[in-house]
């Protein structure tokens, strides 16, 4: 693999600007297990190997069990996923793949159903800062230690 530039020694001050939205979310009230779940399933649908490891890692240190980390890449075809988790899954995956599926209604609503309107702004910067980090590990060939 190529050797890129550690971004964040060549720009701290966005680095530091990336953790202060992460310290933003740990204040959220989101449950930790579902904020790693948001992280995992944006990594594995962006190929940030970096991200996957650390986030299936800090998943399990939450409480996440094996059989729900071996099927979240498919947990539409699974009843391991409660009806909050389904319907933030399944914002992460519009979101994350924003200019082929849009934020479609159905699947706002279905947030509406089971989070309240500061959980949703919550959850979407969740989704939001996950992605960018995403972008930072995947452009930059970061890689698990």
């Amino acid at each position: 693999m190529n050797t890129r530039i550690e971004w964040a020694k060549h720009a701290p001050e966005a680095y530091k600007a990336m953790v202060g939205l992460e310290q933003a979310l740990a204040k959220s009230g989101l449950e930790s297990s579902l904020l790693e779940l948001v992280r995992l399933r944006a990594s594995q649908i962006n190929g940030c190997a970096y991200c996957i490891n650390m986030h299936a890692n800090d998943a399990r240190q939450a409480g996440e069990t094996e059989a729900r980390l071996q099927t979240l890449s498919v947990w539409q075809e699974t009843a391991y996923f409660t009806p909050r988790e389904r319907a933030a899954l399944a914002w992460v995956e519009n979101l994350t793949r924003l200019p082929e599926r849009g934020a479609p209604q159905p699947e706002y609503e279905a947030l509406q159903a089971h989070f309240e309107p500061q959980e949703v702004v919550n959850l979407t910067l969740a989704i939001a800062t996950i992605n960018a980090w995403n972008r930072f590990g995947v452009g930059f060939a970061m890689v698990p230690a």
